[in-house]
């Protein structure tokens, strides 16, 4: 049995129960649900630690940090750009068959959501803007060797401690490696969280992918528990969760995953 999640797990809660002894400010709570928020206007940079197994005939393992910051940009007094990149970093073994292992960078996913920077009289709060896909994958495995680009959309609501709404964006492969098969794949993201006045959040999202060209989905359910504090001044949000795959391809995951997360936060 592979240990290393466990051992990782610990580490991490031992680290939460450490610095969750450092006293918090009125603004705690405020910031846990900006995170909540996908297009909150203040910068964050989460390194987001990921365990899947059971890929391919062989079950094959993968781990990867997403390092994802989040970045708002002003365009004018009623509007913002949120700039949001996904940066896969991965180890595997075995996830195609007796593929060996690997390690190293996966294709970016990059987001751009043009946000007002007020809510609509009933408290919606959106944005919509261009996602694109960029083959920086440093291995064949590691990522699908095509250019990508399509829309992106968020969605979402804050009333009292809960947040609720959805991501979505589609992406299309416009040129690459044309011995890779196309790219033509739904993402689906809907998302629902409680935040306490302590600043710890419960939420539960699902990140599904539809596959157009093999007509297969991917259906991972996280369950993530964050807390926020402050260490030095500067406010981190730790979080700690486990995902089941409800489906996926036959070569893809399933049962049970991990998610660990450090997120750091720079609000104005």
């Amino acid at each position: 049995m592979n240990t290393t999640p466990l051992r990782v797990m610990t580490v991490f809660a031992s680290l939460v129960m450490a610095v969750t002894a450092y006293a918090q400010d009125n603004s705690a709570e405020d910031l846990a649900k900006k995170l909540s928020n996908p297009v909150a206007s203040m910068i964050s940079v989460p390194f987001q630690f990921n365990y899947d197994s059971g890929y391919g005939p062989d079950d094959g393992d993968k781990y990867y940090v997403n390092v994802q910051p989040v970045i708002p940009f002003t365009l004018n007094e009623n509007w913002n750009v949120i700039s949001r990149t996904i940066l896969p970093i991965a180890w595997q073994d075995d996830i195609a068959g007796p593929s060996g292992d690997q390690f190293g960078l996966g294709d970016i996913t990059q987001s751009l959501f043009f946000s007002p920077k007020k809510p609509t009289a009933s408290g919606i709060i959106w944005g919509v803007g261009p996602v694109f896909l960029l083959p920086t994958a440093t291995d064949d495995l590691l990522g699908g060797e095509k250019w990508g680009a399509g829309p992106t959309a968020v969605v979402l609501k804050q009333d009292g401690p809960w947040t609720i709404g959805a991501l979505t964006n589609h992406i299309w492969s416009f040129a690459g490696d044309d011995d890779r098969e196309d790219i033509n794949a739904t993402f689906l993201q809907p998302f629902i969280s409680y935040t306490t006045p302590k600043a710890w959040t419960f939420a539960l999202n699902t990140e599904s992918t539809y596959n157009w060209e093999t007509e297969d989905w991917s259906v991972p359910i996280n369950f993530m528990v964050s807390k926020l504090v402050k260490v030095n001044k500067q406010p981190i949000q730790l979080s700690a969760g486990v995902r089941y795959w409800a489906d996926s391809s036959d070569n893809g995951p399933d049962g049970f995953g991990a998610r660990l997360a450090i997120t750091f936060l720079f609000p104005k």
